[in-house]
């Protein structure tokens, strides 16, 4: 890979019990990051570095970069590549994961965090403290509730009874207490053509320094043996791995946490 972040394993923020009613608000994210500029007008280029949240208009295009940024990633296609689908074309299966993301993008732009880079350089998704997706409306509205027919019957074993429980039970027995207290890092990825510009560097770090003014911990999964090494420089520890293991092969899930890094105190504050 160039010199860029490959992508985090792919994954839905887990349930944490019954389908909650609330009052949802589009892009209801922490104050200090909505000062961030939305798209620019049409006509006005954004600048390559400038880190901004991505609209509920721009999920297609969001999603299109992660597409990318995961084709070949083991677990993108764990719930795609399966034996009952063997039939299918790539062209098919491509439709699919692109599918997915959609609905992954969109329902974090209703309950969590999305930022770009540049021209959908890089894509993250986040979760921001005590924020799921297991509402009614976010499932309904974001598309969510169609992988009950668009994933074929392996493929929602998969989903849903493997991936999404074992998701659940590691994040909360690695974080015990602190679960609904921490940042979410749920997709990070760079498409090919704009690898090697520090894109995954600056969305990282946008939020881990967000998360050290709070004094709160960020999580990830990670599913490329390549990613542990760089994750660390960024402070991330290696906390446990999991495995999928309805395959035909396990795919290795590594748990990372890092802790906040203290703040200075502002010069002449007593």
């Amino acid at each position: 890979m160039a010199k860029t972040i490959n992508p985090v394993a792919v994954s839905f923020v887990e349930s944490k019990g019954a389908m909650n009613h609330v009052n949802i608000k589009v892009n209801d994210v922490p104050t200090s990051f909505k000062v961030l500029k939305q798209k620019p007008d049409a006509a006005v280029p954004a600048p390559t570095d400038e880190i901004r949240i991505v609209g509920v208009e721009e999920y297609k295009e969001a999603a299109a970069c992660l597409a990318e940024a995961f084709a070949t990633d083991d677990v993108a296609r764990y719930f795609v590549d399966v034996p009952d689908r063997e039939h299918w074309s790539e062209e098919e299966k491509w439709a699919l994961h692109v599918e997915i993301l959609e609905y992954m993008v969109y329902a974090h732009i209703l309950k969590g965090l999305v930022t770009t880079i540049g021209d959908f350089g890089a894509v993250a998704l986040w979760m921001p403290p005590g924020k799921n997706m297991d509402d009614m409306f976010t499932i309904f509205r974001s598309g969510m509730w169609r992988l009950n027919y668009r994933l074929s019957a392996e493929g929602k074993r998969r989903f849903f009874n493997e991936f999404l429980p074992l998701l659940h039970d590691t994040k909360h027995a690695t974080l015990g207490e602190r679960d609904d207290d921490s940042w979410y890092l749920v997709y990070i990825g760079t498409k090919p053509s704009a690898r090697g510009k520090g894109h995954c560097r600056k969305l990282m770090e946008h939020v881990t320094n967000q998360a050290d003014r709070e004094g709160r911990a960020t999580y990830l999964e990670s599913s490329n043996e390549c990613n542990p090494p760089i994750y660390r420089k960024f402070g991330f520890e290696d906390k446990r791995t999991v495995h999928l293991q309805r395959g035909e092969k396990n795919v290795a899930l590594d748990i990372m946490v890092r802790e906040p890094v203290k703040q200075e105190q502002e010069k002449g504050k007593d």
